[in-house]
């Protein structure tokens, strides 16, 4: 999938230095509370991988169309919410591409992607209660908040804060 600055596609592990400059930077990954290990990484990858096979979607990376640069990872992976599975609209960045318009821009391709090619009705996004930036681009890709949820992850609950977009604009 391509955007006016983006190409989405699947991750390869050729991009595993490039995912690693993500998810093993303390900053970056705050929302998380901790940069991967080596071995979160590389599952974290395959997780990514698997999707494609068994979903036909998960996070793609996002490689800037001109310099051939990785400047993350935007896509759709499918979470639990209220006892179901829904599609989520993700991204993860890296720091020197932060507040450039490439999370919006890749996000809104993915909602795009999401209503006219896979016939999907909703799209989510479900972004931690204090990651203020990824809720700015919820907001700038057409999302409001539906609900709330706590998600335990790394021995902490975690409050988040759980946004949609309808394919009807409701």
């Amino acid at each position: 999938m391509e955007t006016e600055r983006l190409l989405l596609r699947p991750m390869t592990w050729e991009d595993r230095p490039a995912i690693c400059a993500i998810l093993q930077d303390e900053r970056t990954m705050y929302a998380y509370e901790h940069p991967f290990s080596e071995e979160e990484v590389d599952d974290w990858m395959a997780r990514q991988m698997k999707r494609y096979e068994t979903d036909g979607f998960g996070l793609w990376a996002a490689v800037e169309r001109n310099s051939g640069s990785l400047v993350g990872q935007i896509g759709l992976t499918l979470q639990e919410w209220e006892g179901k599975q829904v599609p989520e609209i993700g991204y993860l960045l890296n720091r020197r591409f932060w507040g450039m318009g490439y999370a919006t821009e890749g996000a809104k391709a993915c909602k795009a992607y999401a209503f006219e090619t896979l016939g999907l009705d909703a799209v989510y996004s479900i972004i931690r209660d204090n990651n203020l930036p990824s809720q700015g681009v919820a907001r700038r890709n057409g999302m409001h908040p539906v609900g709330r949820q706590i998600k335990h992850y790394y021995h902490m609950d975690m409050p988040h804060t759980v946004w949609v977009a309808l394919k009807r604009g409701e």
